[in-house]
């Protein structure tokens, strides 16, 4: 293979210098972040007594006789997931279509839609949870409209990038043989981009639903805010219950988001 190929195979200067610089660069920003941050792994190791103090709280896990009210606020964190992830799903699909380049190719309305995707998801949910706390009160309803803010601007972008890569031969196709504009999305674009969207939107749920138990803290609702007292009060056997039953829901979801993915990858590659 050398012999046959010897370009693959030389070294050229240019690249190695720009490959060390490259390396070099990102070395000196790690030393410059730990410097500026105060890293020093002899606090980590002066504090693991601290840590192991902490750990042994939280056993043996005990409710308190709050099951029932612990199980309530879990549903109400799976309900604020749910309902953010729909409603800024519901709400970023017609949109991306308009920031599509192969559907609206009008620059402006492509630059102008993408700002405001860049503006939605550059704020995080928890100041999106503070800044609607503001508006509708504490709650749940707060929370939900957090994440679905949040999220519109990351499914605006994933939707739209996934219209634009969409293969364009069946559009030109369905246009060729005398479709209009709404044929084209309707036959040609939707059923090509449905299968990735559902993927993203079910993994996006599974995310939120950790992201609505942090919003619960600063008063979004959910069993955030259980978490949030318990451990400002010390009372670490009740926190221990709560964390089990979030990493159980978590991992549940996750499981079955899991597999209802491939489901829809699977089916999207046996139907192409």
């Amino acid at each position: 293979m050398r012999a046959r190929y010897p370009d693959a195979f030389r070294s050229h200067p240019a690249r190695r210098a720009r490959a060390f610089a490259l390396l070099a660069a990102l070395l000196a920003m790690a030393v410059f972040a730990a410097w500026a941050l105060d890293f020093n792994p002899r606090r980590i190791w002066m504090g693991l007594d601290r840590l192991g103090l902490f750990v042994s709280l939280l056993f043996p896990p005990d409710a308190g006789g709050r099951m029932p009210a612990f199980l309530k606020a879990l549903g109400e964190t799976l309900a604020i997931a749910f309902l953010g992830t729909l409603t800024a799903a519901l709400v970023a699909f017609p949109v991306a279509f308009l920031a599509a380049k192969n559907v609206v190719p009008n620059v402006f309305v492509h630059f102008s839609l993408r700002r405001v995707f860049d503006v939605s998801r550059s704020v995080d949910t928890l100041i999106w949870a503070l800044m609607w706390i503001n508006v509708v009160g504490l709650g749940p309803f707060a929370g939900a409209l957090a994440i679905a803010c949040s999220d519109f601007g990351a499914f605006g972008k994933l939707f739209s990038e996934a219209i634009e890569a969409a293969d364009r031969k069946p559009a030109e196709g369905i246009l060729a043989a005398g479709g209009s504009g709404v044929h084209r999305v309707r036959f040609a674009l939707l059923p090509q981009v449905l299968p990735v969207m559902a993927s993203q939107v079910l993994y996006f749920f599974e995310s939120n639903t950790r992201s609505a138990t942090i919003i619960g803290i600063v008063g979004a609702g959910g069993i955030g805010g259980y978490l949030t007292e318990f451990i400002r009060t010390l009372q670490m056997q009740e926190v221990c219950v709560i964390i089990i039953m979030i990493l159980l829901t978590v991992a549940a979801i996750d499981f079955v988001s899991s597999r209802l993915r491939f489901a829809i990858i699977g089916r999207k590659v046996a139907s192409a």
